[in-house]
């Protein structure tokens, strides 16, 4: 598995959260609407995820691997990073 594609969306608002973001993998599968979030130690990112009805998130999608969840965690903020130096 490969990711071909990384778009960012900025979001400017008072939270934490800096952007959203939509992943494409081996280009024909799309992953939309993971987080971009500032935390204390610098930029994570949060998958996409549903409130159920006992008012708990769960994720909709994630990596199920460490190996994965880093991939796409670098993925995302250097393209992240890389609209902030275009600014």
């Amino acid at each position: 598995m490969k990711i071909t594609s990384v778009s960012i969306r900025k979001v400017n608002n008072e939270n934490r959260m800096r952007g959203i973001a939509s992943v494409t993998l081996d280009d024909c599968f799309a992953v939309h609407g993971i987080r971009i979030i500032e935390g204390d130690k610098g930029l994570f990112t949060a998958m996409p995820s549903r409130k159920t009805n006992d008012g708990e998130y769960h994720d909709v999608a994630h990596p199920i691997t460490q190996e994965c969840r880093k991939m796409f965690e670098d993925a995302i903020i250097d393209a992240y990073n890389k609209e902030e130096e275009a600014k």
